[in-house]
């Protein structure tokens, strides 16, 4: 903890001396299906021009994050999560299929993994033996879980291991602030990360009072994403983080470096 706070310290000074702040993008997908968009080359040098220092990586299939990996670049630390897909199909029927299971556990085994997502869950479809399964080997193996799930799965993912750790996709998308802030508040091992989320500033990019009243409620609990699913996030990445890094300049720059990359740091752990 003490290290995680020094280095956020570290990130304010950092900041103020005319850096654009860094950021942890905690919502990385490194996709190798059917070839990826960057070679291991290119999506380095990006995080580089942007000042990404850290990554939480992800691919369909987990090449991507072998490859992410191997590479062992020393200026970018990277948290890697076990993916539950093969394919893209995979997100349908993954809470259902043994198949998916046994990946993960083979996954498992490479021993560098910090947790297990992005998998997508909606309501009910949370409360099967399969999920339960994944759920508990998170818990089991000191693993994360990265959802992108309605607040229903999220409860029943928490029902079924209330030591479950929980990165939570999007926050929700458009869920009231007031109905985050009542899930934040009953669960104290789940973060909300931000990608694709509604609501955080209006037309004109000023920070809503809604958002920043829980920023200031929760500083400990956000995370950032660019949620590099498709081609066009990739070719959009610095506008994702440029549009990061402007609400974040309207935020105390205590809980702006929190959000930024500190959360981060606190959760996975680094010294860097």
């Amino acid at each position: 903890m003490l290290i995680a706070l020094a280095w956020t310290a570290g990130t304010i000074d950092r900041a103020t001396a005319d850096e654009p702040i860094e950021i942890f993008d905690a919502h990385l997908h490194y996709n190798w299906e059917p070839k990826p968009h960057f070679g291991v080359d290119e999506v380095l040098a990006l995080f580089r021009k942007h000042r990404v220092t850290g990554i939480l990586a992800t691919s369909r299939p987990n090449t991507g994050t072998h490859a992410l990996m191997d590479a062992k670049p020393e200026d970018l630390w990277i948290v890697p999560f076990i993916r539950p897909y093969r394919v893209r199909a995979d997100i349908q029927t993954w809470f259902g299929d043994p198949f998916i299971f046994d990946l993960v556990q083979d996954e498992f085994k490479r021993g560098y993994y910090r947790g297990i997502g992005e998998f997508h869950i909606s309501g009910k479809a949370a409360d099967t033996e399969w999920v339960k399964k994944t759920v508990d080997f998170a818990v089991e193996h000191d693993l994360y879980l990265h959802a992108h799930a309605d607040d229903v799965a999220i409860e029943i993912l928490m029902r079924h291991n209330p030591r479950a750790r929980i990165v939570w996709a999007h926050t929700g998308f458009g869920l009231s602030t007031d109905r985050v802030a009542e899930m934040l508040t009953k669960y104290p091992k789940l973060w909300g990360e931000l990608s694709y989320r509604g609501g955080i500033t209006n037309g004109s990019g000023k920070l809503t009072a809604e958002w920043r009243a829980l920023f200031e409620r929760f500083p400990d609990r956000f995370l950032l994403g660019s949620d590099t699913w498709i081609n066009e996030r990739w070719e959009s990445y610095g506008e994702i983080m440029t549009g990061y890094r402007a609400w974040l300049a309207q935020l105390p720059p205590k809980i702006a470096a929190q959000i930024a990359n500190g959360n981060a740091r606190a959760l996975f752990g680094s010294d860097r």
